[in-house]
């Protein structure tokens, strides 16, 4: 059994720089989490909650009435002391509607510590809502037990990211017309290294992106295997490979 007890509503709190957590400080309510916590969960006065902010760990705060209609929350103790984010980027040619959603939400549950959406030339959508991402991304969190939320980026043009790209960080570029090889070879080359990883549109990089991609100083060619994946599996896909044999799966085994 998990020792996380993911029984407790966990919220998202968003304070000021200055203004972290401490025993006793109250937070009131805005009102979609007034709404969520007292009419779709039903909680009462009192109820336990869990709430984080991204940088000072995990809490455990009760509900309590300010007034009436106005509810706050009390915070209690830390519960679990703020971790460091991993240093894995992820980078992705948007889809459209729902798809982003999961899209999003599944890169914050395989531990990208950075999302960053990529416009290329056969890329589905290029209107992208960053509060919509953030929203998904906080979504997901809450409901996984994540207490660190990744950076996001506005979408940024594969020509425009490639020419400034960090020498020091490799890209992990999931190409369909990689041959197929040693995933795992591949991938413990670079390992301890700050990492990205690249997952294209459904029509995949024309020639003249993938050539612009395999000139970069360190980068990572690699195959997802026989079959050909939708754009959002091989996100999931290529996060797990990657934790799983470089990541920070490994300290969890």
């Amino acid at each position: 059994m998990s020792h996380y007890d993911f029984s407790a509503p966990r919220l998202y709190l968003e304070t000021d720089t200055g203004s972290g957590f401490e025993p006793d400080r109250a937070i009131t309510l805005d009102k979609s989490q007034h709404n969520y916590l007292c009419n779709v969960l039903r909680l009462s006065e009192g109820a336990p909650i869990l709430v984080f902010n991204g940088r000072d760990g995990e809490w455990r705060a009760v509900l309590v009435a300010v007034t009436r209609k106005v509810m706050a929350l009390r915070l209690e103790a830390r519960v679990r002391e703020q971790t460091a984010p991993g240093d894995l980027h992820y980078l992705f040619a948007p889809l459209k509607h729902a798809r982003l959603d999961y899209i999003v939400q599944k890169a914050v549950e395989m531990g990208a510590s950075a999302i960053h959406p990529v416009v290329t030339r056969r890329t589905q959508n290029t209107r992208i809502n960053i509060e919509r991402m953030r929203a998904n991304a906080i979504e997901a969190a809450e409901q996984c037990g994540i207490i660190t939320l990744p950076t996001l980026a506005e979408p940024t043009p594969l020509t425009a990211l490639l020419a400034a790209w960090d020498p020091g960080r490799t890209l992990i570029f999931c190409d369909e017309d990689a041959p197929l090889g040693d995933a795992l070879a591949a991938l413990h080359g670079v390992a301890g290294r700050p990492l990205a990883v690249l997952i294209g549109p459904e029509g995949g990089f024309d020639d003249a992106e993938r050539a612009a991609l395999l000139g970069l100083p360190s980068i990572v060619r690699l195959s997802l295997g026989p079959r050909i994946l939708r754009a959002d599996t091989a996100g999931v896909a290529a996060m797990a490979l990657v934790q799983a044999t470089i990541g920070d799966w490994i300290a969890h085994r």
